[in-house]
C-alpha cells in the first residue's frame, strides 16, 4: 500500500497540514461549500487538492482500520539492555 504522500496528492508542507486540519475541523460534511472553504484556508491549494487530499486520507484510514496496513513494530528501549 502506497502511503499518501507517494500517491500524487502533490507536495504539502507542514504548514498547509496543519492549515488542513484545523480548517477540516471548522467546515464539517455539512458546511455548503466545503472543499472552497477549506481550500481558502491553506495557502497555495485548490477545492480540488484539499478534496483528494481528504479522500487519500480517508482511504489510509480505512485501511488502517481493516488492517490492510500493519501497525509500525516500534522497539522499546530498555535501560540495561
Amino acid at each position: 500500500m502506497a502511503s499518501m504522500s507517494s500517491r500524487g496528492s502533490g507536495s504539502w508542507t507542514a504548514k498547509q497540514n496543519k492549515a488542513f486540519e484545523k480548517a477540516l475541523a471548522v467546515f464539517d460534511k455539512n458546511t455548503p461549500d466545503r472543499w472552497h472553504n477549506v481550500a481558502k484556508a491553506v495557502p497555495g491549494k485548490t477545492a480540488e487538492e484539499v478534496e483528494r487530499h481528504y479522500a487519500l486520507l480517508v482511504e489510509d484510514v480505512n485501511n488502517i482500520e481493516t488492517g490492510r496496513v500493519p501497525y509500525p513494530n516500534y522497539r522499546t528501549s530498555h535501560k540495561g539492555a
